[in-house]
């Protein structure tokens, strides 16, 4: 989310300036180093978590996490999901050791107030929730995604994922280009979704989906959501999709004031004709951040398809098989070559298209996102140890794999679903 809901005071930004500050900022090139993870949770009752948390306890209980010294960012979503991110780490251990020292102490703070964190990428138990943040861009966000149907708000407030951060990559050609992993994330990505499906329920009712809450990113927005083309040069499609995607909202004059929400305002036609004031350098920066494809580029790469996992630590298990794909070159290399004949030509871009919505709703039920998980996470777990990950890392992605991947399972299929009085699912996601 943006750093400020006040405009800056900066000058008029031009069409060619816009684009050609996309083109720099979006992938920083150079030798993968560094990974970091982005992590949400629903805070429910320690002893009663089918019942709602009222909004007041909430509050009270976040602002006395603001006192708890973390290395990570502490943010709330606006359902009142928590989130950490972590900061950008020199090694795969280093990013374990610290999320896991921040989230024990969350999880002990959150205690002494009767509260605990729950790993789901949809929450298992409650009704649909009441928005927690009162803020102009949030009702202007809600305006906007109430057009397209009730996917947003339950994206907003009853969902919850693992964000993986990696290094754009090497500028030249290979396994660690920027290029080849920009293709690699889209290629690997349903495969990612189907292995760590984690959300069959919502709203206490079943979906008919593994993962619900990829069904609501797919249901969301027919351009915002959606993967620019990944055939095009990367740096060159991102920026296109950016200026041709519409405006969520133009910010107020102050932090107060309302925003406005306008109807199929692209954010070129914005800045060719200026209204309804001239865009700047900062209405840019916001417009990415309202966009939610399933790989972001905001210099690094972000991963943005994965479930909350279950668990006090089953996010380690998508992080380090994530993170040994792409940063290990032999990995990466072999990783491309598995998952390179998934790829088939659709006019519906990820993830609308029929591979990203059977990962959704069959998760490795699905015969050929199955063989590629049961080969990718060899090859992961053969990276490991290059990686340096601990025996603690390995044995854990070693027991998802058993568990899990081998027998074409996900976390989903662990889940017990609820019977319904009528046995309809709460939105047929899948046409």
């Amino acid at each position: 989310m943006p750093q400020s809901d006040v405009p800056d005071r900066g000058g008029p930004l031009a069409e060619d300036e816009a684009e050609d500050l996309l083109r720099c900022i979006c992938f920083k090139t150079g030798p993968p180093r560094t990974v970091g993870v982005e992590l949400e949770w629903f805070v429910h009752d320690l002893h009663l978590p089918r019942l709602p948390v009222p909004a007041d306890r909430l509050r009270t209980a976040f602002g006395a996490l603001r006192t708890v010294p973390l290395a990570s960012a502490l943010t709330i979503e606006p359902g009142g999901q928590l989130e950490l991110s972590s900061p950008p780490a020199a090694s795969l251990m280093e990013c374990v050791t610290t999320v896991s020292a921040d989230l024990t102490a969350v999880r002990t703070a959150l205690a002494a107030q009767g509260l605990t964190l729950t790993g789901a990428g949809t929450d298992p138990w409650l009704p649909p929730r009441d928005r927690l943040l009162r803020r102009p861009r949030y009702d202007a966000m809600e305006t906007y995604l109430d057009r397209t149907g009730p996917a947003g708000r339950a994206m907003m407030r009853d969902s919850a994922s693992v964000q993986v951060c990696l290094d754009a990559g090497h500028e030249e050609p290979g396994p660690l280009g920027f290029a080849r992993r920009w293709r690699l994330a889209h290629l690997l990505g349903p495969v990612l979704v189907a292995a760590f499906a984690n959300s069959p329920v919502l709203h206490g009712r079943p979906s008919g989906l593994r993962s619900t809450r990829q069904g609501l990113w797919a249901d969301l927005d027919p351009v915002r959501a959606t993967a620019p083309d990944t055939r095009r040069e990367p740096r060159a499609a991102w920026a296109a999709h950016v200026l041709d995607t519409p405006v969520m909202c133009v910010r107020g004059g102050d932090g107060d004031g309302p925003w406005a929400v306008p109807e199929a305002l692209t954010l070129r036609q914005w800045l060719r004709h200026g209204r309804p004031r001239p865009a700047t350098r900062q209405d840019l920066d916001y417009h990415i951040t309202t966009l939610f494809p399933p790989v972001r580029p905001r210099g690094h790469l972000e991963l943005r398809m994965i479930d909350a996992q279950p668990g006090e630590d089953g996010w380690i298990v998508p992080l380090a098989v994530t993170a040994a794909l792409f940063d290990d070159p032999v990995a990466a290399e072999a990783a491309y070559r598995v998952v390179e004949p998934l790829a088939a030509a659709s006019a519906d871009a990820p993830p609308r298209d029929a591979l990203w919505r059977g990962a959704a709703r069959d998760g490795l039920a699905a015969p050929a996102l199955h063989e590629a998980a049961v080969a990718l996470f060899a090859l992961a777990l053969d990276a490991l140890p290059r990686r340096g990950a601990s025996t603690a890392v390995r044995d854990a992605v070693a027991a998802f794999h058993e568990r899990h991947v081998l027998r074409g399972r996900c976390p989903a299929d662990d889940q017990p679903i609820p019977v319904t009085t009528s046995g309809a699912p709460w939105k047929d996601i899948r046409t």
